[in-house]
């Protein structure tokens, strides 16, 4: 028996992390003319997103939505911030809150990036047979994941 069979190349969840260093790495290439890193693109997109549908998203909901650990969040957002890409004001009902606003800079910005993203995505499933199955079957594994640690 080869030692592939039993080795981590045996397992879906070595390439999984193998293709999302990869990713990531490539990513922040293609970001870097755009001055982001793929974490501030994470919270920026989730701000943009969130805000279509929560008036005023809190800094931990977007973290939350983004996978940003929460002792890094505050840190990512003031430097945001700082960069005039968003807004933070204290919540009226509890003051340990901040909402979160995306500037005009940050939407131009997550607008130009997000095409950064799409492009490398049109890229790398190029070839992938069915780009919605390994979609939703990532998105089950995520989930999985999720419950394990819960």
């Amino acid at each position: 028996m080869s030692d592939v069979l039993h080795g981590p190349l045996a397992s879906p969840s070595y390439h999984l992390h193998k293709a999302a260093l990869a990713w990531r790495r490539e990513f922040g290439v293609r970001l870097r003319p755009h001055g982001l890193t793929p974490t501030q693109f994470d919270a920026l997109a989730s701000l943009s997103w969130l805000g279509r549908t929560v008036d005023e998203p809190t800094q931990q909901e977007i973290a939350d939505f983004a996978g940003i650990d929460r002792m890094m969040a505050s840190k990512l957002f003031s430097g945001l911030e700082e960069r005039g890409l968003l807004s933070r004001r204290g919540d009226p009902a509890d003051g340990r809150v901040k909402r979160v606003l995306l500037s005009p800079a940050g939407r131009t910005l997550v607008d130009a990036s997000t095409a950064v993203a799409r492009a490398l995505d049109t890229e790398l499933y190029a070839d992938v047979e069915s780009p919605p199955r390994l979609r939703a079957e990532l998105a089950h594994v995520a989930e999985r994941a999720k419950s394990l640690t819960a």
